[in-house]
């Protein structure tokens, strides 16, 4: 029979829960960490999760997404960018759950974290470092999120959201470091990040050892220019 408006039942179809998982990134102590929250209950009780949680009817995956984030680990305010879809049969064993993950990249001393009454803990881990006992398929969901995260550098400008309003370029070096994981050469980055056009100098030094260190800030101008590619590739040591 042909599906009508006014015929059409939707219990007629098996309809697969969706959920939302956030993956958020923090430079502490100059080192890459991801925040994760101690589930309190079944299924998984006292594994550690990504945070996130079932969409309503009503709210688009976005806004779920936030809402779970904010709930779970009093995170706001952050720029989400959707990472993957995860949906392997048997990765939830409550039903049939499809996943939705976003990346996001933070501050850690500008949020103020806790655990939600359906957690035991919230907590920072450095991502060399990660929990034994992760829930879910999170441990999955995890390791693509820091290859995507090291990917984007190339053509994005996500690092420059864990820097204050004016920093040097050895620091934004470092941030680079840390989040790939590796050296790169002093030459080349200072010679290229100079050439992306994507800082401008300021007025500002900052007193050292030896010299003033000159200041520098982004170009807010060229956030989400698609123009924009950074190689690093060739520089890796």
């Amino acid at each position: 029979m042909q599906e009508r408006p006014e015929t059409y039942d939707p219990t007629r179809y098996e309809r697969p829960s969706v959920t939302v998982d956030v993956v958020i990134f923090t430079l502490i102590s100059q080192e890459l960490h991801v925040l994760l929250v101690q589930r309190r209950h079944w299924p998984f009780d006292g594994f550690w999760a990504i945070p996130g949680g079932f969409i309503n009817m009503n709210e688009s995956l976005r806004d779920a997404a936030r809402r779970e984030l904010e709930e779970e680990t009093g995170v706001r305010d952050v720029y989400l960018e959707q990472l993957y879809t995860f949906g392997e049969v048997g990765r939830d064993p409550r039903t049939r759950v499809l996943s939705v993950a976003y990346i996001a990249i933070v501050r850690a001393d500008a949020q103020k974290i806790r655990a939600s009454d359906e957690s035991l803990d919230v907590r920072w881990f450095p991502v060399r470092d990660l929990p034994e006992h992760i829930a879910f398929d999170h441990d999955e969901i995890l390791a693509y999120a820091i290859s995507r995260l090291r990917s984007k550098l190339e053509y994005t400008t996500l690092a420059f959201q864990l820097l204050p309003e004016v920093f040097s370029i050895l620091e934004l070096k470092h941030i680079y470091e840390q989040i790939l994981g590796e050296k790169l050469d002093k030459g080349n980055f200072y010679r290229k990040i100079k050439e992306s056009d994507l800082l401008e100098e300021t007025t500002l030094t900052r007193e050292g050892r030896g010299r003033p260190t000159r200041l520098w800030r982004f170009r807010p101008e060229r956030a989400g220019d698609k123009q924009f590619v950074f190689r690093w590739r060739e520089d890796r040591k």
